[in-house]
């Protein structure tokens, strides 16, 4: 009897930690993505939304949607230098984090998405690539007032099918509102 009234008493305790931290977000976020290793794209913008889901204390999950425009980049084809249009990539998908509470945060992060790549040729030609998009990283998140968090991220991701591999590193800067919580 005493060991199943203590289980009971322990699931409540976990229950209710639970049922206190969950919460649900909307934010933004903005920086830069750097191609790793190729030689036809140069460093872009990025930028999307992303939805953090605290579901316990120290585990959230995050829907998020990017949109990324890398630069152009001048490449020597034979004796010809010609200008390689960047790419436009967006990506959605879910990371999932470790995320300690307090008022600062550091938190890595890992997540699986779906990648489109649409990539132009020197004539103009668009060929599109759907990929599945792994990234993996870590941030560091302030809460400056209550409800209001701003996060700096690093991460790297990586996109392949066969006969094409993307790798791209990036930092962002974000802010989220908590549009609901049961946070006491």
């Amino acid at each position: 009897m005493k060991r199943s009234s203590l289980l009971i008493a322990v699931a409540l305790v976990l229950v209710a930690g639970a049922a206190q931290a969950a919460s649900v977000g909307l934010g933004v976020f903005g920086g830069l993505s750097v191609p790793i290793v190729q030689p036809d794209q140069s460093s872009g913008s990025t930028f999307g939304v992303r939805v953090p889901i605290h579901v316990v204390p120290m585990i959230a999950v995050e829907p998020f949607y990017a949109s990324t425009a890398l630069g152009d980049k001048t490449v020597a084809v034979g004796p010809i230098n010609v200008n390689r249009p960047g790419a436009d990539v967006t990506t959605y998908g879910l990371n999932a984090m470790l995320s300690m509470g307090g008022p600062l945060r550091f938190y890595p992060f890992a997540g699986i998405g779906s990648a489109k790549y649409k990539i132009g040729d020197v004539l103009n030609h668009v060929t599109n690539y759907n990929v599945t998009s792994y990234q993996a990283g870590v941030g560091l998140g302030i809460t400056p007032f209550p409800k209001v968090s701003v996060d700096l991220r690093g991460e790297l991701q990586y996109a392949s099918k066969p006969g094409f591999v993307r790798r791209n590193a990036g930092v962002t800067l974000g802010a989220s509102y908590a549009l609901f919580s049961t946070i006491l």
